[in-house]
């Protein structure tokens, strides 16, 4: 009750700035007015819906209203971005026209201008996102081959599908997990790693978005940690237990060794980095008891833990949780709070991959961040 509060007070705060920006000022009357009230209501309504869909709406029957208001809020972001610039500029004329001391313009022609850029700002973020709605709707398949050093012969040319950041549930359900895994197979990877964030909501509401998990299969195994959104509506231990019975080893602070011909390999998982106590991330624990000359591939949901795999000798960490920034701008901060974003890098000996995910978290909505399941080829560096 208590989010929803805040929720519903941020969107009729931010709804009632909007209609200042985009009605008021711009002095709309009639049934432009009518109209543009009526959409920026209507839609704050459908978004403070969406908030509920996965955890006390049924998404059997409340995805439409989840799409549409989820939707509705990647509209608001870009229309909120759009007035703060128009209201910057607004400022920086007036201020010029003070500085000039001179008569700034009115009448007709000021009210004429204001309302073209109020209507090309609204028509833009419509647009962007309507672009972005179809491109979530279409991950890709994005190949990436990995140099290593301590690769072992045996698994040179080794293919690793990383799928993170599914988000089902509020937005989009079973078939759009079916796509992603149907994707999957016609890669025939080796090894498939679930990066975490697979859905969002509670087991009861969203648990069957994810069934069609239970297809995949890859001859090294299909393993998965934790991401933080695993701990948001309902108990993370329970969800990965669910990922369970579909076929999914889960690892939880602990490592598991691979065999291929004579040589093998070791892959860990850690909880995520947000895990609350007792089930903190715990990267020692999961390298324990393990040969530290062999070499050691590491989920991790978030890059942030490459630090610790850094200090700790892993050779390679697959993470997801970033998005990319999911749509432009929010990529320009995400890197403040991450240490990579999207890719490839390098932590001393450690080699960080950073997927943009396969889904969207909220808005199913990306614009200039194409979503991606990654096949990663492993090959040992010379």
């Amino acid at each position: 009750m208590i989010r929803l509060l805040v929720v519903g007070t941020f969107l009729a705060l931010l709804t009632f700035w909007l209609h200042r920006r985009y009605v008021r000022a711009p002095e709309l009357r009639g049934p432009a007015a009518i109209a543009a009230t009526t959409v920026l209501v209507a839609g704050a309504a459908l978004a403070l819906t969406a908030s509920l869909v996965g955890t006390t709406l049924d998404p059997a029957w409340a995805r439409p209203l989840g799409y549409l208001g989820w939707t509705w809020l990647a509209v608001l972001l870009y229309l909120t971005l759009w007035a703060a610039v128009i209201g910057l500029t607004r400022l920086a004329n007036r201020l010029s026209w003070s500085l000039r001391r001179t008569e700034r313009p009115t009448g007709p022609s000021r009210r004429r201008t204001l309302r073209i850029v109020t209507a090309v700002a609204a028509l833009t973020s419509i647009t962007a996102v309507a672009y972005g709605t179809v491109e979530a709707s279409h991950p890709r398949i994005a190949h990436v081959r990995v140099p290593l050093q301590r690769l072992p012969a045996e698994f040179d040319g080794l293919r690793v599908a990383l799928v993170t950041d599914l988000h089902v549930g509020p937005a989009r359900g079973a078939d759009f997990t079916r796509k992603v895994v149907d994707l999957v197979a016609g890669e025939n990877p080796d090894l498939i790693v679930l990066g975490g964030d697979l859905s969002d909501g509670t087991i009861a509401r969203v648990a069957t978005d994810l069934a069609p998990l239970r297809d995949l299969d890859a001859p090294l195994g299909v393993f998965g940690v934790s991401g933080n959104h695993e701990y948001y509506s309902d108990d993370a231990l329970s969800w990965l237990d669910h990922w369970e019975t579909l076929g999914v080893q889960t690892l939880r602070n602990e490592h598991v060794t691979l065999t291929r011909g004579a040589d093998s390999i070791d892959i860990a998982g850690v909880y995520d980095w947000t895990a609350p106590a007792p089930h903190e991330a715990d990267l020692a624990a999961a390298l324990d008891g393990r040969d530290p000359n062999r070499f050691v591939l590491l989920a991790a949901h978030q890059p942030r833990q490459v630090l610790d795999a850094a200090e700790l000798g892993v050779d390679l960490q697959l993470s997801g949780h970033t998005h990319g920034g999911q749509m432009w701008p929010l990529g320009l901060f995400v890197p403040l709070a991450n240490p990579s974003v999207i890719g490839l890098d390098r932590f001393d000996d450690t080699t960080l991959y950073t997927s943009r995910g396969a889904g969207a978290w909220g808005p199913p909505v990306r614009v200039a961040t194409p979503p991606e399941i990654t096949i990663l080829e492993l090959v040992t560096e010379p």
